[in-house]
């Protein structure tokens, strides 16, 4: 059932005279009568009857007329809903972030729901792998990675970032040179993040051994780093984390960054190349608006 040939039925119900309602909607009598007449038969139902004082609406006609202005009503406010949303100015987002990642995506999450409160914001905590596939299937619409990223997908460079090792306080820590690094982690068991939850701290962790020239024992591991940084924090041992942890460190914990270059790499935005969401340049907004981002 069209939507024009309800919108037909609504002005003559309205105006009561097929002529009028015809010059209303700048069409023929005869084109309108014959609309009318396709809705009779699709409802199979006489919906006016005609006379000297023009149309009136049957039982069946008026039963018909509330369900129509109804459904009109509604499609009309979807159309200008779609517009909305096709404007950005409606909609959902769905944002990925890493644990490199842990201080900045938060940050940029709050000030796209302030700017744009009328739209939903997701944020869910995954592997730059896992967002790269996300990306691809449509369920993600951008995601803050680790770079650099599969030639299908657009980034935008946010910053550098690096391995840190995180002691208890109370614990000599080592210098951050690297035969200080080297012995200090050789003689002490670390916590280890999960590989299969951080596969590319894992790789960057095990980068960096090799090159130190260490293999430090593992104590423990578990699948969330909160737990890792309590654990340090209660004294159960040290860890290598990422930098940008600092940002979620408890009390109890001294992070030593590690400025070397086996232990940094870039973590930036990204998204679908070609993609045209535009829910999209409004969140890299949000990014630039807490500094320090640049093109890719």
């Amino acid at each position: 059932m069209e939507l024009r040939l309800l919108r037909s039925f609504i002005a003559v119900a309205e105006i009561q005279n097929f002529g009028a309602a015809a010059r209303v909607l700048l069409m023929t009598q005869s084109a309108l009568t014959k609309q009318i007449q396709v809705l009779e038969r699709q409802t199979g139902n006489t919906l006016f009857t005609r006379g000297r004082h023009g149309a009136a609406l049957t039982p069946a006609g008026q039963v018909f007329l509330a369900d129509s202005i109804d459904i009109v009503r509604r499609a009309d406010a979807l159309t200008e809903r779609m517009k909305r949303v096709a404007a950005g100015a409606e909609g959902v987002i769905n944002v990925g972030f890493g644990m490199s990642a842990i201080d900045v995506a938060p940050r940029a999450v709050a000030d796209f729901r302030i700017n744009h409160p009328e739209i939903d914001i997701r944020l869910e905590d995954m592997s730059s792998s896992a967002q790269f596939a996300a990306i691809r299937k449509r369920t993600l619409n951008i995601g803050f990675v680790r770079l650099p990223a599969p030639p299908d997908i657009a980034t935008r460079v946010i910053r550098r970032d690096m391995l840190a090792l995180a002691v208890p306080d109370g614990v000599v820590a080592p210098k951050p040179d690297r035969e200080s690094l080297r012995i200090w982690l050789d003689a002490r068991p670390l916590i280890r993040l999960l590989t299969a939850r951080g596969p590319g701290i894992a790789a960057q962790t095990s980068e960096l051994f090799r090159d130190l020239g260490c293999s430090p024992t593992v104590l423990s591991e578990t699948s969330d780093l909160l737990t890792v940084l309590a654990l340090v924090a209660a004294g159960a041992g040290s860890s290598i984390v990422p930098a940008s942890a600092s940002a979620v460190v408890p009390h109890g914990v001294q992070l030593i960054p590690i400025d070397l270059e086996s232990s940094a790499w870039t973590i930036g935005t990204a998204w679908l190349n070609g993609s045209d969401d535009p829910l999209i340049p409004l969140f890299l907004q949000s990014v630039e608006a807490l500094g320090g981002t640049v093109r890719q």
